[in-house]
């Protein structure tokens, strides 16, 4: 198949996924009917919480559609413009291993539509956490072009004859990660998060976009904010207020017992922190936090953080600010809602595919 029509394919499922996030599963294209492949989807919308209760209704529609919306054609051609030569040269498919992520829905995404949109075969372990999403996504893609049929594939086993792998998991897998895979090309991600730097004057929309950054996926995703960088003497009163008005969260009983457990080790311990409610706020160096905790840090002049940046990159998934010293950075608001461009980890998975040969 060639990249025009995968592209054409990718673009259509974008517009499919848009519509089932809002509640329409009777689609068609071309005159086929897709409306059992939506509906399948569709369903899964609100039925995941019953195998994982982290994926509530409203996070698992909020992914699918981000990744509709991350598929228009625009975007699509834009993303893929700098590899059109090789993109255009690739005639024998490779099988490239995947083993995905079950943290947030569907998060394997994005490394599936980079696997075919480069003509591979995707060979798929996926989380146990995380089995239904992308199987679906990919019967709705089939069904839009039966060109693609075949072309993805899913294991229960480990991952054996591929060509080359991307494996994504905590620091600790990635320890057995490196182990197994070592040998063969590669691309293995350990942890990392989204870190925030206030400066004290961001306006009441900033700071509504920061507890989206904060308690989407309920602070599961690498993108999602674990650390604030804040200005020596912050004033926490107007953050405070805006993470006590935010969707109440805690309504989850995951997340509460996360949030009841934090609190009660920092009473016993004396640990000095604030408490909003749905978030308790503590002063720790760390980036990574627990769940239903922001960690914070102060730094005394802009100046410092460009070197923060830099010194803890491997650590760092992405910096939501509006500070202008940081070259690299997101709206905020907008950590959930990648672009095709934002490759996990800064690495660059497409070029990775197309320089197997």
């Amino acid at each position: 198949m060639n990249l025009e029509k995968r592209i054409a394919a990718f673009g259509e499922l974008g517009k499919g996924l848009i519509n089932i996030a809002h509640g329409k599963n009777e689609i068609e294209f071309e005159g086929k009917d897709l409306s059992l492949q939506a509906a399948e989807l569709y369903k899964l919308i609100s039925t995941s919480k019953n195998y994982n209760g982290w994926f509530t209704e409203n996070f698992v529609q909020y992914m699918i559609e981000a990744i509709g919306n991350s598929l228009q054609k625009n975007k699509l051609e834009q993303w893929i413009q700098p590899y059109q030569d090789k993109l255009q040269k690739v005639n024998f498919p490779k099988t490239i291993g995947v083993v995905m992520a079950g943290n947030v829905p569907a998060v394997g995404f994005h490394d599936m539509l980079c696997v075919l949109i480069s003509g591979n075969r995707l060979l798929a372990k996926l989380s146990s956490d995380d089995n239904r999403l992308i199987p679906a996504i990919v019967n709705l893609l089939n069904a839009i072009e039966p060109g693609l049929e075949g072309m993805c594939s899913f294991t229960e086993n480990r991952l054996s004859e591929f060509e080359a792998v991307i494996a994504t998991g905590s620091n600790n897998t990635a320890r057995y990660f490196e182990y197994y895979f070592g040998k063969f090309n590669h691309i293995i991600r350990k942890n990392r998060n989204g870190v925030a730097v206030l400066s004290g004057s961001e306006s009441e929309k900033d700071l509504n976009g920061l507890c989206s950054d904060i308690f989407t996926y309920y602070g599961l995703g690498c993108r999602n904010v674990s650390k604030l960088l804040l200005p020596a003497g912050y004033d926490f009163t107007r953050l405070l207020e805006a993470i006590s008005k935010h969707e109440n969260i805690t309504n989850n009983h995951k997340y509460f017992n996360n949030y009841e457990y934090n609190k009660a080790i920092f009473l016993v311990n004396g640990t000095p922190h604030f408490d909003s409610g749905k978030l308790l706020l503590v002063e720790d160096e760390r980036i990574a936090s627990p769940v239903s905790v922001l960690n914070y840090q102060f730094y005394n002049d802009d100046s410092e953080l460009p070197d923060y940046a830099k010194v803890n990159a491997a650590e760092i998934q992405c910096v939501i600010s509006n500070s202008q010293i940081l070259k690299s950075k997101v709206q905020f608001g907008k950590s959930q809602q990648p672009e095709l461009w934002d490759y996990a980890d800064g690495v660059d998975t497409l070029s990775f595919l197309l320089s197997l040969g």
